[in-house]
This record gives C-alpha cells, sequence and structure tokens, in this order.
C-alpha cells in the first residue's frame, strides 16, 4: 500500500516516538523547519514532542497519542520522527495498526524508528521510508543529496536509482554546523557479484532483531534486505546481529543484501566485512553490496520499505520501484 504522494502546500506533522524534540538545538529546529517550508511543506508538531523524562523520552501513552493524532488528523500528509533512540519498540502493542492502515501516509525515519516501520509494514502492508528525521533537515551544509533523494521518494511514482554521494562525512555535525569535513566517495564495495530483484525490508540492524519472535516481525522472503548500524556497534556485534537475522525460517529466500556506510568509529573495515560476508554460507550466489548510501553518516538516501526494487552488484546499481 503506497501513500499519497506529497505535494507542495501540504501539511507534515512531526512527532516524537522515540527521544523527545526537547534535546534538539534551536537553530537546528530552525534551519530544519525552514527547509520544508521553502519546499512548500507547511510543518505542525505532535503536542508532546518536547515532553521528556529522566530516559529524554516521553511516556508510552503521550507518544502513542501523537502517533495516532497525526494519522488520524485530515489535514497531515506526511509524518516525520524527531530523532531516533532506544525506545520505539515499547509502543508497538498500544498501537491502532487499523488506524495507520484506514488513513495511509508517508511516514519516514531512521535508526530506532525501524521498529515502528518494521511493524507498520508486517501489520497494514503500508510501505514506510527509511529516511531522514525532521531533525536531519537541520544540516546546514552537504545536505543535497538527502533532500533530492527524500524527494524522489515522496513526491512521485517513478522509479529512482541509488547512486553513491560525490563525498560522505561522519562528522558531529549537530555539535558544529560550521566545522565539517567531507571525504570523496569512491562508489559503493561489491562483496557479492549478482543481479537480484526483490521487496526491501530492513533499516538499522540491531533495532529490527528486536522484532525477532514477535508479531511484529516483517517477513524476510524474497526480500533485498538493507541493514546498518551505527558506531556503536563494532564486526563482531554486526556479525552475530546478521547470523541472527540468517537463522529466521524465511531469510532463505533472501535475494540480495545492502549494506549501509559506517561510522569509523565502529572500526568495521572493508576487510571485516568482506571476511563475514565471505563465512555466511547461507548467502552463497546472491550479491551484496557495501557502503551504500544510507545509515549514521551523510548523506543519505530514502528507502521505502515494502517497495520493489532491482539490483545490479557489477556496476553497484540499484534501483527502486514504488508499487
Amino acid at each position: 500500500m503506497l501513500a499519497e504522494r506529497l505535494k507542495p502546500g501540504d501539511e507534515i506533522r512531526v512527532i516524537a516516538p522515540s527521544r523527545s524534540m526537547a534535546i534538539i538545538k534551536g537553530e537546528q529546529l530552525r534551519i530544519a523547519q525552514e527547509r520544508l517550508n521553502q519546499l512548500g511543506f507547511t510543518v505542525t508538531f505532535g503536542k508532546n514532542a518536547e515532553i521528556h523524562d529522566e530516559f529524554f523520552s516521553s511516556s508510552i501513552e503521550e507518544r502513542v497519542e501523537d502517533l495516532h493524532e497525526a494519522f488520524t488528523d485530515p489535514k497531515v500528509k506526511g509524518v516525520l520522527t524527531v530523532i531516533g533512540g532506544y525506545n520505539a519498540n515499547q509502543l508497538l502493542k498500544y498501537i491502532d495498526f487499523d488506524l495507520i492502515k484506514n488513513n495511509p501516509k508517508v511516514f519516514c525515519g531512521f535508526s530506532d524508528i525501524t521498529a515502528l516501520q518494521g511493524a507498520i509494514y508486517k501489520k497494514t502492508g503500508l510501505i514506510t521510508y527509511s529516511g531522514p528525521h525532521f531533525s536531519s533537515f537541520g544540516v546546514k551544509h552537504g545536505f543535497e543529496y538527502t533532500l533530492e533523494s527524500f524527494i524522489n521518494a515522496v513526491t512521485n511514482d517513478a522509479p529512482y536509482e541509488i547512486v553513491p554521494s560525490t563525498h560522505w562525512s561522519d562528522d558531529p555535525w549537530y555539535l558544529d554546523q560550521e566545522d565539517r569535513q567531507f571525504f570523496k566517495q569512491d562508489g559503493y564495495i561489491v562483496l557479492q557479484e549478482g543481479e537480484a530483484e526483490g521487496v526491501l525490508i530492513g533499516g538499522n540492524l540491531c533495532t529490527l532483531n528486536l522484532l525477532q519472535g514477535t508479531e511484529f516481525m516483517p517477513s524476510l522472503k524474497n526480500s533485498i534486505l538493507f541493514i546498518e548500524d551505527d558506531e556503536e556497534s563494532h564486526p563482531l556485534a554486526f556479525d552475530r546481529d546478521l547470523q541472527s537475522l540468517l537463522h529466521l525460517p524465511d531469510a532463505q529466500s533472501i535475494q540480495a543484501i545492502l549494506i549501509g556506510r559506517f561510522q569509523k568509529n565502529s572500526q568495521v573495515t572493508e576487510e571485516a566485512l568482506r571476511k563475514i560476508i565471505d563465512s555466511k554460507k547461507e548467502l552463497k550466489g546472491i550479491p551484496v553490496i557495501a557502503n551504500v548510501n544510507f545509515g549514521h553518516v551523510h548523506p543519505f538516501a530514502t528507502i521505502p520499505i515494502g517497495a520493489k526494487a532491482a539490483i545490479s552488484a557489477h556496476g553497484y546499481e540499484i534501483w527502486i520501484e514504488q508499487k
């Protein structure tokens, strides 16, 4: 199920189903709102978005209330999460998935929001978007690639390609917007060659794994699995988290794997990735591409969870078609 495309004049609701908006700097919020306004969107905020407790989040009831309100308000056409965190999966048993199914809207975020996106797709069939948070729109420099991919994903139905960005950055940009360092990107890394088609399923790997064994885990059958993790991960953690997914019964029909670029502090090198992937007999014969533009480094693409995609791990072509 594909939500109505966003267009100029539409209202986008910002909610905080993980960490609170209270942790985001005012200047970052100003830039984010201005950027969305310049695209022609009206930005409104969930009434509980700035509430926070000792965990810099808010109660389950407050977060679910804002989520439900965003989907039921007929004026709202798109929903952006403020930021990720650690506790979005607390909401799952309290969400009215029929309400979401009956009011399909563009829903975008990443990281901890993977828990909500996987559950929404499993329960409703609605395509959601692993892409920028509202706070991501507050990036002052080097945002062009991220913005173009977001627009391609949520404003038209045409197929689009996820090409490598020319540069990338691992800076803590939210601390100092002017002290930035960008590195030239030479393209993606083909770990295993091949071609494949399938349904895009994935997001943040350790968060997706939280859904295993629950009613909220989306099927990996005939999927193109896209996975990423942040600097809290490291080669051994990534290895076992991936292995855990591969033990699922429907993982045997995964068609391909896309791996997002890791942050430097994770120490997940190309050599480590090659050894990890080579050790997985379950992945023999399927294409695997690494250093793809999604995850916790900038810039990054918007990837529709539940959409069809085709990849060629020869020239690292990644085409996405939303149906």
